[in-house]
């Protein structure tokens, strides 16, 4: 698997739907911060994005769609002068998966959120900008539009198993989102993604991915894109800001950390599996990254996570 599918598949990320929203006349509308990443997409009219901590309101137009990835309070507005309404309440009153906003049915807006295990901030959310904007017209954005549109036509028949088809679709438009936005907009991410824009960058991170327990070294690897060894460190620690060893490193230790979690394989099972001789060598490497020993990373509770917080309170809209 490339890093980007390894990262989304260690996260377990999830999708859930909302009710849609239908809104027209003055309306505004105020929701609490998401604990995973939130997402809207227009449908049909426009409004106005309103994050909290960002400067800059962001106006959506009909076609648009955006991902929150940063737990900020925000709003969705049609009118300036609107005095927002609390999302909760407006959206425990839906009917037949519809929430309605003002007078009238101008704009209609189709969203969820997207859940994910509890090293979701530091693997991958905190590596992204707060909102990351798909406007319509953006060259080849045209998977993420049919993804939405195949939502919105899900959530409006209500097929057999359409719940479960429209989330499967919300992951594709998740994954089409970001690799747009790594293509459209690479100076806006920073660590292991910011890598993915580098061609070369790229091609090592997929070669550690790609066997993590292998002996690499960085004249290896360097060999292995057909690079010099001090193009590639230069190139690696410019990009990700680390050098390639110590990434390499740190995805050990989190893959050693999802099979703690996961299963009951012994501790030096799970180190040789990472590339580790010995039991002992892993424990170091572990606690040197994670803070906590292994046997106390295994026997902690999961509770907390994002993934967890986001089952018992999903955020509306």
């Amino acid at each position: 698997m490339d890093p980007l599918e390894d990262v989304l598949t260690l996260l377990e990320v999830r999708a859930r739907l909302s009710a849609a929203l239908v809104a027209g006349g003055q309306w505004a509308v105020r929701f609490d911060a998401p604990p995973g990443v939130k997402f809207n997409a227009v449908r049909r009219g426009s409004c106005r994005l309103e994050v909290d901590g960002l400067d800059e309101p962001l106006d959506l137009a009909e076609g648009d769609c955006y991902l929150l990835t940063g737990p900020h309070r925000f709003t969705l507005r049609g009118d300036s002068e609107a005095l927002p309404v609390p999302a909760a309440p407006l959206f425990a009153r839906a009917e037949n998966g519809v929430a309605r906003a003002g007078r009238g049915d101008g704009t209609l807006l189709v969203g969820g959120s997207f859940s994910f295990g509890d090293r979701a901030r530091e693997l991958l959310l905190d590596r992204l900008p707060p909102v990351i904007h798909i406007p319509a017209g953006t060259p080849h954005a045209e998977t993420v539009h049919w993804a939405l549109a195949a939502i919105e036509q899900e959530l409006a028949d209500r097929p057999m198993a359409f719940t479960l088809v429209a989330e499967h679709l919300a992951i594709v438009m998740l994954t089409h989102a970001l690799r747009l936005h790594l293509a459209r907009a690479p100076h806006t991410v920073q660590g292991w993604p910011a890598g993915l824009t580098d061609p070369l960058v790229a091609t090592a991170l997929t070669a550690l991915h790609r066997d993590p327990a292998h002996a690499w070294t960085v004249a290896g690897l360097a060999r292995a894109c057909a690079v010099s060894r001090s193009t590639l460190a230069a190139r690696f620690k410019r990009a990700v800001g680390q050098g390639p060893l110590e990434y390499l490193t740190r995805w050990r230790i989190e893959l050693a950390a999802q099979r703690l979690r996961k299963n009951d394989a012994t501790l030096a099972a799970i180190a040789r599996s990472v590339g580790y001789g010995s039991e002992s060598a892993l424990s170091v490497a572990f606690k040197r990254v994670l803070g906590v020993p292994p046997g106390d990373y295994r026997r902690r509770p999961t509770t907390g996570t994002v993934r967890e917080r986001v089952a018992h309170t999903a955020p509306p809209g």
